[in-house]
């Protein structure tokens, strides 16, 4: 019987197998994902369609494309919410709102915008800031599931509550339900917030630059990289802002990984708020 750490030798050993047919066959790279992450998910996989070992997934991928593209769907980590960590929200309200308001066009990326929540309650605080009209709001995803949920803005009514408090806590300036319809058990975002925001397949390990932002939201997606590829995303989307432009990344996330923090000047060190230097 194998000791322990040969055990997990030889499945990070049929990880890497596994995630070349991937790649060979659909295209997808999840090399550089955080390995301990990407093994919790392929397990819950494997749990799921009950298979013992890694190196089992590689004949039902390769022959099977929905098996392959509901693994896909299962990689995308949907822990989102309107206004989300408010104090974040609260900051781009007082401080990167007005300086986005000198500008006569606003665009501004949501990379990795998976349900969409956040994508919308960017569009209320726009919305609350007279600006919303002046916005192109692009909201990407490499998870096609999820964009099909953020571009239909249906979401359970048993989350209005938290969402209430949070928009409180943001200094929300109106009543958060104005800003959706209720029908049944859910609520749908109103048209005008929808309007201003074009839903796109992008994927941050395989993908390029996707235009000259003036603010880009990437919010607890780079936790699933690892160093390599957190660089390569950060350095990404420092190219796609315009100079001067602003980055907003996830609380749990850090820029010390990256090339690109000497070229970043601090608005919120602690809520990981930056902007570009440049003229």
């Amino acid at each position: 019987m194998m000791e322990n750490g040969s055990v997990a030798d030889l499945e990070r050993l049929e990880l890497d197998l596994l995630l070349d047919a991937v790649k060979t066959r659909y295209g997808y790279d999840f090399h550089d994902y955080a390995k301990a992450s990407m093994i919790r998910r392929v397990r819950k996989y494997m749990d799921k369609v009950g298979i013992d070992y890694v190196s089992g997934l590689i004949p039902l991928f390769l022959h099977d494309d929905r098996a392959f593209h509901r693994f896909v769907k299962s990689l995308a980590v949907v822990v989102t919410e309107m206004f989300r960590d408010p104090d974040v929200f609260k900051v781009l309200r007082e401080e990167v709102i007005p300086v986005l308001k000198t500008y006569p066009f606003i665009k501004i990326w949501h990379a990795g915008c998976a349900s969409g929540q956040e994508v919308y309650s960017m569009a209320i605080l726009l919305e609350e800031e007279g600006i919303l009209d002046r916005c192109q709001i692009y909201a990407t995803d490499f998870n096609d599931g999820a964009l099909k949920l953020a571009k239909n803005g249906i979401y359970p009514a048993q989350d209005i509550s938290r969402y209430e408090n949070n928009y409180r806590l943001a200094g929300g300036k109106a009543q958060l339900g104005d800003y959706w319809v209720s029908r049944y058990d859910s609520i749908k975002i109103n048209r005008r917030l929808a309007e201003r925001v074009t839903f796109a397949n992008h994927n941050l390990v395989t993908d390029g630059v996707f235009g000259e932002m003036n603010l880009v939201m990437c919010r607890n997606v780079l936790i699933y990289f690892n160093e390599q590829l957190q660089d390569r995303a950060l350095t990404l989307i420092n190219d796609s802002l315009c100079p001067r432009g602003f980055l907003c990344i996830g609380r749990r996330e850090n820029l010390k990984f990256s090339q690109i923090r000497n070229h970043l000047e601090d608005v919120s060190n602690r809520l990981r708020i930056y902007r570009k230097l440049g003229s």
